[in-house]
């Protein structure tokens, strides 16, 4: 059962997945800006599995197949559009994405490319 504390969290939670704002020009660019990073395959790898946990290069480079040196270039083109963040453990980089809705955005595209390629029907 939920707790008091909890229930009232619940509404702020579901509101901030939603922002219903009519897209200015500055929404569409930032929009854009994200897209075109998420249509290069690698980089679209490497955002799915950050969106599932933080990783260093070398979790990267075993995870996707890209060569260690794409994979950093690819990182580094994230890190500059802000959609991947990094901090320090020792001497590796571990690199984290950057937020919830990025998550979110990455899960579904895949989850849409799933129905295409299966053919399974889609759904709400």
């Amino acid at each position: 059962m939920a707790s008091k504390r909890d229930a009232q969290a619940l509404p702020a939670a579901r509101s901030s997945l939603a922002h219903p704002v009519e897209p200015d020009p500055a929404r569409l660019d930032a929009a854009t800006a994200t897209f075109r990073m998420l249509s290069d395959p690698t980089r679209l790898h490497i955002l799915w599995i950050l969106a599932n946990a933080e990783a260093d290069v070398t979790a990267l480079t075993e995870a996707c197949g890209a060569s260690r040196t794409a994979v950093s270039q690819h990182l580094a083109k994230l890190r500059f559009t802000g959609l991947v963040v990094t901090r320090r453990d020792g001497r590796r980089i571990i690199y984290s994405i950057r937020d919830g809705h990025l998550s979110r955005l990455i899960r579904e595209g895949l989850n849409h490319a799933d129905h295409i390629v299966t053919g399974e029907p889609t759904h709400e």
